[in-house]
This record gives structure tokens, sequence and C-alpha cells, in this order.
């Protein structure tokens, strides 16, 4: 009985050392700012369409909103 105890024991020091492991190899892991270059709308349809002239206007407003550049092509 002595041993499955020291042996349970030993299995929930390893299981802690591995999770303080974990956490501390994440903590200086920082995410990049997103998004880190021009958002890109594809609009599917010819240049100089109405959807084309539409998704123009819609980018131009959502990089004044957004503070951040977003290209129609």
């Amino acid at each position: 009985m002595v041993r499955t105890t020291s042996k349970v024991r030993r299995a929930a020091a390893s299981i802690g050392q591995a999770l303080a492991i974990g956490a501390l190899a994440a903590a200086p892991a920082g995410a990049q700012t997103y998004p880190a270059k021009i958002i890109r709308m594809i609009v599917p349809f010819a240049p100089g369409g109405n959807t084309d002239i539409i998704a123009r206007a819609i980018s131009q407003k959502m990089t004044e909103d957004l503070g951040q550049q977003l290209s129609a092509k």
C-alpha cells in the first residue's frame, strides 16, 4: 500500500511540473498585432462596374473606421 501511494504522489508531482513548465514556456510568447499587413477585399467582378465602385467606397470607409489600410482589388 505504501508503494502505491508514493507512485501516485510521484505521478502527481510530474504532472504539476509539466503544467508549470508549460505555463512558463507560453508566457513570453506574444501575438503580433493584427493585422500586420494591408487587408485586401477581393471583388470577383469587372473593374469599373457597380460592385467595384461600391466595394471601393466600403473599403475607404472601413480604412477610416479601423485605422488600418484596406484595399479593394
